[in-house]
């Protein structure tokens, strides 16, 4: 039985990786580069997402975002607060968002002339890192409260992230937040990646987190993360992988 859903998930696994790497050309095509943010619930990346979309919104980028979630369209209300096009992306009990999903959404929803796509994924650290959408860029967000050795706990999130931000750092006192040592914990599992540091509340971050997002859209070299997005074997296309892409 084992040996029978391993082959299951291996199957899912690589029938979502054909069609990322369908969705990644087609994106390439019409210039839209789609940022995946994968996280814990209660991170911040929603209020830390909606100051990046104002900020950019304020500089006139065609930037939309896609928000996901289980169950009601809070975080697509507090995100268009930003003056982005927004869309909520229901998942009905799915843990995670596939490409298919995205795929859909992107023919019947993203607005013309879109180049930056924020997806903000299910609040989960497990199930979405093995489920390539597409994107251009992975990040993973952590906030202070959750311990430093969460990288450790979850090596294939921050393992296949091409940016790691670190948010609410404005409690990292209160919390007594080992930065050190969590900074140590996620090269352990990423050797090289940029970890940056973020605190929605006083703005601290969304800029330097907009111009990473810009400069990956503009052709800037990406990060090689040392693990794939998903265990599986399947064979495919590494067009991605040598662009420094996750694929």
């Amino acid at each position: 039985m084992c040996d029978s859903m391993e082959e299951v998930t291996q199957a899912v696994l690589a029938k979502n990786d054909s069609l990322a790497a369908g969705l990644r050309e087609e994106l390439a095509r019409r210039g839209v580069n789609v940022v995946n943010l994968l996280s814990s619930p209660g991170s911040g990346k929603t209020e830390l997402l909606g100051r990046v979309l104002a900020r950019a919104v304020e500089r006139g980028l065609p930037v939309a975002a896609l928000t996901a979630d289980l169950a009601t369209e809070n975080d697509a209300h507090r995100l268009a607060r930003s003056g982005a096009p927004v869309k909520q992306l229901l998942t009905d009990g799915l843990c995670h968002l596939e490409a298919r999903q995205l795929r859909g959404h992107v023919e019947s929803w993203l607005p013309e002339g879109t180049s930056l796509l924020f997806v903000e994924n299910v609040g989960n650290l497990v199930c979405p890192a093995s489920y390539d959408l597409g994107e251009s860029l992975r990040i993973v967000l952590m906030a202070v409260t959750e311990g430093e050795d969460k990288p450790l706990k979850y090596p294939t999130a921050f393992g296949s992230a091409h940016l790691v931000v670190l948010t609410k750092v404005d409690l990292a006192g209160p919390a007594g937040f080992d930065q050190a040592a969590f900074a140590a914990n996620v090269q352990r599992v990423n050797p090289g990646v940029e970890l940056l540091f973020s605190c929605a509340r006083t703005d601290d971050g969304v800029d330097t987190l907009l111009e990473r997002v810009l400069a990956v859209r503009d052709g800037a070299p990406v990060h090689r993360p040392p693990l794939a997005p998903r265990p599986h074997t399947h064979s495919h296309s590494h067009e991605g992988t040598e662009a420094g892409l996750v694929s």
